[in-house]
């Protein structure tokens, strides 16, 4: 029997979801190298930290002052002036004083501080905002214990007093890029079952097409279908022929019968 051939050729609309699934997929892939090295990192290392207690031991502001960087618009800039503040704690996990940072872009920004006001053209404003922070831990946290977060491996000498980062922003860098990783995989996947069932639905149909149209054909003496009977020609007739002479007996003929031999 022949083989049926089937064509596997995708329609145009099975052709764009297949390239949505692999927009997708790229999408997710490369939103997950994006997030993991600019947020998975350091939200990890922000998660290294431990919890610990913290109690106030000293506020100091010392005389010397720091420079940031103010913006005005889209092409001003410039520099202020700002003093330090140094808070410094017990840690209750290494009973030792260490330096207390807001987070840990205010440690990038100045490890030798505690709090880096945002920074603004007037410097007294700059003043105004460290002052109100002096204040606030001397009169009333002074004397009570918070919570404040230690990293023993990476900096013993200082705590933060609050994460940066936290379990959310764990949770969103790998969710969504995996979500549009599956999400591109899974239309792919489906574009390709459901064309492979349509071949495969076609070349049964058409099997079975074949298959009846055999059965119905009449078989001749050598199992092949008899030649269909030809149309005369326009100018013949379809009268039967008449049949050939054969030879009558007269109307009054006896039969004889055959004598029987004399012995």
């Amino acid at each position: 029997m022949a083989k049926i051939r089937v064509s596997y050729e995708y329609s145009e609309a099975e052709d764009k979801s297949i390239r949505l699934g692999l927009f997708l997929i790229a999408c997710g892939i490369l939103s997950l190298f994006i997030l993991g090295f600019c947020w998975l990192s350091p939200t990890l290392q922000s998660l290294q930290s431990k919890p610990a207690n913290c109690t106030v031991v000293s506020v100091l502001r010392p005389e010397e002052m720091f420079e940031c960087v103010f913006t005005c618009g889209a092409d001003c800039k410039g520099t202020s002036l700002y003093p330090c503040l140094q808070i410094f704690v017990n840690n209750s996990e290494s009973d030792s004083v260490a330096l207390l940072h807001f987070d840990e872009q205010q440690l990038v920004l100045n490890p030798k501080c505690s709090y880096v006001p945002p920074c603004e053209r007037d410097n007294q404003k700059n003043r105004a905002s460290v002052v109100w922070w002096e204040d606030y831990f001397r009169r009333e946290v002074s004397s009570q214990s918070f919570t404040c977060f230690f990293n023993q491996q990476r900096r013993p000498d200082d705590v933060l007093w609050q994460r940066s980062h936290d379990t959310s922003v764990l949770l969103h860098c790998v969710l969504w890029p995996m979500v549009s990783l599956l999400l591109g995989a899974l239309i792919v996947l489906l574009t390709v079952c459901a064309r492979s069932l349509a071949v495969r639905a076609e070349a049964l149909q058409k099997r079975k097409c074949s298959y009846e149209a055999c059965r119905d054909a009449p078989a001749g003496p050598s199992g092949r279908r008899a030649p269909e009977a030809e149309d005369p020609p326009p100018g013949a007739t379809s009268d039967p022929e008449p049949p050939s002479p054969t030879r009558t007996l007269p109307l009054f003929a006896v039969p004889v019968r055959r004598r029987d031999r004399e012995h």
